[in-house]
């Protein structure tokens, strides 16, 4: 395998005097599928916000081709977001007002892409994921499966390097989970976008290439969820 795309070394972060992570070692290759998992509150969101550089560790590093992003600013972490880095949510936060296509072309805009050129891509996008005919709906007008759909195009559209996908199947009846993890998958293996991929629910873990369990903020070594 490659050199890892992306490394944890060593990390730590608390709320308050609560640990959420306590000395968390991880790392991630172009094109891998690594399943985050573990029981409610072992820290596995955390994982995932600090290896996105949306929150800061207290200690601890996390290197993006082998650069430390704790030393950025966090204009240049919201870069590094909005290029190389694409966030997917449990419950896809679409935004309301916008229609499908907009809230796709919106981080191609926020690059600086034209509207035409963003909009035919977010077009180009939603077709990818089955949901082109909704282009010009918004997500009220959309069923969860939907509106996931069209998270997942936002998601990809600039075609990331790494995506942090936060349970995005746990607002979904399995059959609609499956069906979207089914087709973001499929098209992250076609270009060998790395996911780190955060759930519960052990048929979304399969999908991944493998996988490491939390418990109390640290890695199982048995991957059972017992505690280390």
């Amino acid at each position: 395998m490659s050199a890892p795309l992306l490394t944890a070394t060593g990390v730590h972060k608390n709320y308050g005097n609560t640990p959420a992570l306590r000395g968390v070692d991880f790392s991630i290759s172009a094109g891998e599928i690594v399943a985050v998992t573990g029981p409610s509150g072992c820290g596995k969101s955390t994982l995932l916000h600090c290896l996105a550089g949306i929150l800061p560790t207290d200690a601890g590093e996390v290197r993006y081709r082998d650069q430390d992003i704790g030393l950025w600013s966090e204009a240049a972490r919201s870069r590094l977001r909005r290029a190389d880095f694409g966030v997917l949510f449990q419950f896809g936060q679409l935004v309301p007002e916008l229609t499908a296509a907009e809230n796709v072309a919106l981080p191609l805009l926020l690059a600086g892409s034209g509207r035409r050129e963003a909009r035919e891509a977010a077009l180009g996008w939603l077709d990818k994921f089955g949901v082109a005919d909704l282009a010009d709906k918004r997500p009220a007008a959309m069923s969860g499966g939907q509106q996931q759909r069209c998270a997942v195009a936002r998601a990809l559209v600039t075609e990331p390097q790494v995506v942090f996908a936060d349970e995005p199947t746990g607002a979904l009846d399995q059959l609609n989970g499956e069906q979207v993890l089914g087709a973001m998958v499929q098209v992250v293996r076609e270009q060998g976008t790395a996911v780190v991929l955060v759930t519960h629910e052990a048929a979304i873990a399969a999908y991944a290439d493998r996988e490491i369990v939390l418990r109390d903020g640290a890695i199982d070594p048995s991957g059972l969820g017992v505690a280390p």
